[in-house]
Order: C-alpha cells, then sequence, then structure tokens
C-alpha cells in the first residue's frame, strides 16, 4: 500500500490554510509552519517556528518529506521585512530540510505578480521579462532565484492581486466613495484566495501523477480588468452614490496577465472574474 504523500507548507496562512484542507481531503498528511500554531485548521501537524530564528523547530517533520510550499507573508514592509520573509526564511527552512537529510519532490515557492514592471496594459506570461525595480520586486526575484536554484525540483507561483474573505482593502476604498479614473485605463489582476490555493493544489495533484511541471506559473483569473471597472461594478453592488472629491485609486502599473500555462495543466478557477469572487465575498458578509 503506497502511503500518503506528505506536505509542509511553511508560511501557513489563509492561502496556506485553504491549501491545507484541500490536501487534507486527500488523505495527504500536512504539516502546518507558522507561529501562531493554534490557528491551523484542525487535521494539520502544527510546526511552531519563527522564520527569524536559525534554530531548526522542535517539531520539525520526520522521515521522509514529499512536498514543501512556501507562502509566508512580509509582516513589515521595508527592505528588511521583506527579506526576512522571503529570502532569509527560504533560505532556513532550506537549511532545515538540509539538516533533516530531506529532499523534497517538489519546492512551490510562493511569488506575486508585482515582479512585472509591464505599464502600457499589455499581455503578459510567464516568459515575459519581469524587471520591476521596486525594492519589493527585486527581493522576490531574489527569493525566487533562491528556490530554482535550491537542488530541489521547483516551481515558482507568481499569484496576481490576491483577494477573499477578510481581503477589504478595496471594498473598504469603495465604500468611502473612493474612485479611480477610466481614462487611460489601468489594467489590474486578481485572484480569490480559494482559487490561488486551488492552484497550488492542481501543481502538487499534477506532480504526485508525473506531469513534468514548468519553473513558472501565472496564478491569475480568466479576466484582466481596469480598475475603474472593477470599482464602478463595487459601488453598484455596494450602493455608494458618493464620490471623493478627486479620484484616489491609481496604480503605477497596468499589466494584463495570462493564466495558460496553468490551465494547460487542468487548473480551472471557481472564480472566473472578480465579479463572480466578489459576490461570494458579499454574500458571506450577509
Amino acid at each position: 500500500m503506497t502511503a500518503s504523500p506528505s506536505l509542509l507548507i511553511a508560511g501557513c496562512g489563509d492561502v496556506g490554510s485553504r491549501l491545507a484542507r484541500r490536501a487534507l481531503a486527500l488523505g495527504w498528511r500536512v504539516h502546518g509552519l507558522r507561529r501562531q500554531v493554534e490557528a491551523l485548521p484542525a487535521g494539520v501537524l502544527p510546526v511552531a517556528a519563527d522564520l527569524g530564528e536559525a534554530a531548526r523547530p522542535a517539531a520539525w517533520p520526520h522521515g521522509e518529506l514529499d512536498y514543501l510550499v512556501y507562502c509566508a507573508a512580509a509582516t513589515r514592509y521595508d527592505e528588511a521585512g521583506y527579506r526576512l520573509a522571503y529570502v532569509d526564511g527560504l533560505a532556513r527552512v532550506l537549511d532545515w530540510l538540509a539538516q533533516a537529510g530531506q529532499r523534497p519532490r517538489r519546492l512551490l515557492f510562493v511569488s506575486s505578480s508585482g515582479v512585472y514592471g509591464q505599464q502600457g496594459g499589455e499581455w503578459i506570461d510567464e516568459v515575459s521579462p519581469a524587471e520591476a525595480g521596486d525594492m519589493s520586486s527585486v527581493v522576490m526575484r531574489e527569493a525566487e532565484r533562491l528556490a530554482l536554484g535550491s537542488g530541489h525540483p521547483a516551481s515558482v507561483v507568481r499569484l496576481t492581486g490576491i483577494y477573499g474573505p477578510g481581503r477589504n482593502w478595496l471594498l473598504n476604498q469603495v465604500r468611502e466613495g473612493q474612485w479611480a479614473l477610466a481614462q487611460p485605463p489601468v489594467f489590474t489582476n486578481r485572484i480569490h484566495a480559494e482559487d490561488a490555493a486551488g492552484l497550488l493544489a492542481c501543481l502538487l495533484e499534477a506532480e504526485q501523477r508525473g506531469a513534468a511541471l514548468d519553473d513558472c506559473y501565472l496564478g491569475v483569473d480568466d479576466e484582466p480588468a481596469a480598475l475603474h471597472e472593477v470599482v464602478e461594478w463595487l459601488r453598484g453592488r455596494l450602493d455608494v452614490a458618493e464620490r471623493a472629491a478627486e479620484a484616489g485609486m491609481r496604480r503605477s502599473g497596468s499589466k494584463r496577465c495570462s493564466n495558460a500555462r496553468a490551465r494547460g495543466l487542468g487548473w480551472v478557477p471557481q472564480y472566473p472574474s472578480y465579479r463572480e469572487g466578489y459576490a461570494a465575498v458579499l454574500a458571506d458578509e450577509g
């Protein structure tokens, strides 16, 4: 009888917990690494750890570890905070793997589409230049290179703007009367948190059945949309009539991300556009 695959999710927060529930439903053995392990979903084996500390956690998994998903999130938004979360934290987890003599079949590193600096509304995919020069993007690209050069089979998953329950920044802005200019259109990209977890699960399942994975995937829904369009749709759904004196919503980038590579593996987003996704978020709010 074949043993169930084992998975360690390092940085098991919102998306990681959603992934954990999916893996548990498949009968996988799931370890969740985070500081507050009491927040882990039921059934996840807790690994209490601070990625800022060098010592390997006492609850580090024993034996073989089939898969590692690294999806930590920065809690400080300066360079030191980003470097701790994405570069130094990943380096520590890789070191802990080496100490335990573990060689996962696949490492998934959760990155961001912010590494793309395109501003002209052009369509981009995984082979488009990723040359954004802001601090967070430079650090994230360094972390991507660390993952891909780790000696473990690895894929980078560049998620676009994640939204879902508890991620209310845009909804709050709209409720406060903020709006966006229609011209020139600023294209935005997003993915519901459940679909982000679903993509990670799809990649793991594809590898489990022997599919050859690429080194990079974009996590995005089917329909990039202009910020103005999204905001006006939300204004209608929220019945917000007032507008702030000036258009306060602006974005520095403008690009349209393609999910063709992920769809080629069989992944299908549950929420194909912002309309279905935000409708579900608002329904949950009651």
